[in-house]
C-alpha cells in the first residue's frame, strides 16, 4: 500500500516535469541583447582616434560653447546637382 501511494505521488511530479520546454536555445535572445549591451572596458583600438576624441579638445569645445565662440563649419564643395522630377500627367 505504501509502495502504491508513492507512486501516486510522483506520477503528477513527472507529468508536470513532461511538460517543460525542451528548447535548447532556451533564454539565448536574453543573454545575446545583454552581452550587445555590456561594456568593453578594454576596448581593442583600431584605425585613428575620431575627432574631438581627446578629452582635453572635448573640454575647449564646451567651453568655447558657453563663451559663445563656436567655431563655425567648413562649408563643402560638391560637383552633384539636382534636377527636377517628372511632372504628373
Amino acid at each position: 500500500m505504501m509502495r502504491c501511494s508513492f507512486l501516486l505521488l510522483l506520477a503528477p511530479v513527472a507529468a508536470v516535469g513532461a511538460c517543460t520546454p525542451v528548447d535548447t536555445g532556451f533564454g539565448e535572445a536574453f543573454r545575446w541583447n545583454n552581452a550587445q549591451q555590456t561594456v568593453n572596458l578594454e576596448p581593442v583600438q583600431r584605425g585613428p582616434q575620431v575627432e574631438g576624441g581627446s578629452g582635453q579638445r572635448a573640454a575647449a569645445a564646451v567651453d568655447r560653447y558657453e563663451k559663445g565662440e563656436v567655431k563655425e563649419p567648413v562649408s563643402l564643395q560638391t560637383t552633384m546637382t539636382v534636377s527636377g522630377g517628372s511632372s504628373p500627367r
